[in-house]
């Protein structure tokens, strides 16, 4: 085939005819009579080129050029006008139309002018594929680092930013969900379109509603005024969805209709309206989890999860705190003129032992702060916050001097399962897939053993992840 066309004629005759004729040279060709059905038919199919009429009832069409030129940027359309339409014509091309054809139509020209526009459109894509490939080799706006970690992410932001599924993105507070949703955003083919941003746990249910999905004039007290919702105010562009585990239930509800239909009911309104911008969604916490204790929707669950991008905790990205801190460093003394170069080796060590438990937006702050209180020319510990300078390391170290002081597998397992849960920030669908078992079985491995009383011998729900082995533990130093 040589391209996708959609005829767009109230004369259901010249529709057909068109349809045929353009079928014999091999195009891919479907009908509609409206240029309403045109838009409710582009919501499924994938089209190069639609070839419309202009006058016809309803949406004429001009207005048929104007939204597909605001909903469907990436296809081209073909104008049919009639004798001596010049300014026909005009008005045609400023509305977006690739190209316009005279009536009577002669088919073979058509036929031409269909050809040029699949040339045109596979030009536009090559060099939106050649774009695509450059993009790759530059850093993403915000996001920084070399670990395998942050690299993994990147990798999966780079690969899903064309798409138009659904993404949902996963992580800590702090960790930088909404540069990953802002990245998915630029690199998309949306990039000039608007992003809109809306925190979900900011707000009750009934005011984020009336946010989301708009009002109209009289729905409420203060509701003087019809109001468009951010769905329909972000256009072609992308809505960002941020913290929707806080969603309060009634409104899953209503957003999931909207994500499953496409289109959004205003508050106090008989009509809906649909929309065309991308859904991307962030939340801290563990939806599955969640899903299991009904405090999420598993519908919506799946809905939203076409896409999965987890952000990982900074803990998680050793390599990347130093290069972030002279990342911010070097932001920060520009804005506010102090002459701090760097960072001491004794300050260093301090960051690269610390948690991170705000992650990347406490690093941020941290460096803020040392800036701030530097009195030379490289941030010392003095500059650091207390926490960070009184910090122990959460390694588990296990040393032994005698038999009585070593503990059992059992106990050195579940040490290891709960210092695996904090590293990936709680998730226990993660933590379980580190560990290559179950969510049940991690669950068992963190329940504290039971003491029989007559025994004094500690009962144990579960098995050992490791194998029995035999090891000469005398003087010996166990680190997990």
């Amino acid at each position: 085939m040589n391209g996708s066309i959609l005829v767009v004629d109230d004369e259901e005759d010249t529709a057909i005819l068109l349809r045929d004729s353009l079928r014999k040279r091999g195009f891919e060709v479907e009908y509609v009579q409206s240029g309403q059905a045109a838009l409710e038919h582009l919501r499924t199919a994938q089209v190069d080129v639609v070839v419309t009429d202009v006058q016809m009832a309803g949406l004429t069409g001009i207005e048929l050029c104007q939204e597909l030129r605001q909903r469907h940027p990436d296809l081209l359309p073909l104008v049919l006008t009639g004798q001596g339409g010049l300014e026909t014509a005009i008005a045609a091309i400023r509305a977006g139309a690739y190209d316009f054809i005279t009536k009577p139509v002669k088919v073979d020209a058509l036929a031409i002018a269909v050809g040029r526009a699949m040339e045109h459109l596979n030009l536009r894509r090559e060099v939106k594929r050649l774009r695509s490939h450059a993009d790759r080799e530059v850093p993403i706006d915000g996001i920084a680092g070399n670990s395998p970690a942050i690299r993994e992410t990147v990798e999966l932001i780079r690969r899903v930013s064309d798409s138009d599924a659904t993404v949902l993105v996963t992580g800590e507070s702090g960790t930088g969900k909404e540069l990953v949703a802002r990245a998915l955003h630029n690199l998309s083919p949306r990039r000039d379109q608007p992003f809109v941003a809306v925190n979900c746990a900011a707000m009750p249910a009934p005011l984020l509603e009336s946010e989301l999905f708009g009002h109209v004039r009289g729905a409420f007290t203060d509701a003087k005024r019809s109001r468009a919702g951010l769905f329909v105010q972000a256009g072609a562009g992308t809505i960002f969805l941020d913290e929707v585990g806080e969603m309060p239930i009634e409104m899953q509800v209503k957003l999931l209709r909207v994500l499953q239909e496409r289109k959004v009911r205003p508050v106090g309104g008989d009509e809906e309206v649909p929309f065309e911008a991308r859904v991307i969604t962030a939340t801290n916490r563990d939806l599955e989890t969640e899903v299991e204790e009904k405090r999420f929707r598993e519908d919506l669950f799946y809905r939203i999860n076409v896409v999965a991008i987890p952000v990982p905790p900074l803990r998680a990205r050793a390599g990347d705190i130093l290069l972030l801190a002279q990342f911010f460093l070097k932001r920060i003394a520009g804005r506010t003129g102090k002459p701090v170069q760097g960072i001491s080796g004794p300050a260093a060590r301090l960051l690269m032992d610390y948690d991170w438990p705000g992650n990347v937006r406490e690093l941020e702050n941290c460096m803020e702060r040392a800036v701030a209180l530097c009195r030379l020319d490289e941030i010392t510990v003095d500059d650091l916050p207390a926490k960070i300078q009184e910090h122990q390391s959460s390694k588990i170290v296990i040393t032994a001097e005698s038999p009585g002081e070593l503990i059992t597998l059992d106990e050195m397992e579940r040490r290891y399962v709960r210092q695996v849960l904090a590293a990936v920030g709680g998730n226990k669908t993660h933590a379980a897939r580190i560990l290559g078992i179950d969510r049940r079985s991690l669950y068992r491995r963190l329940e504290e053993p039971r003491t029989d009383a007559k025994s004094g011998s500690a009962d144990h729900a579960h098995r050992p992840m490791g194998g029995g082995a035999s090891a000469d533990h005398g003087g010996s130093s166990y680190e997990s």
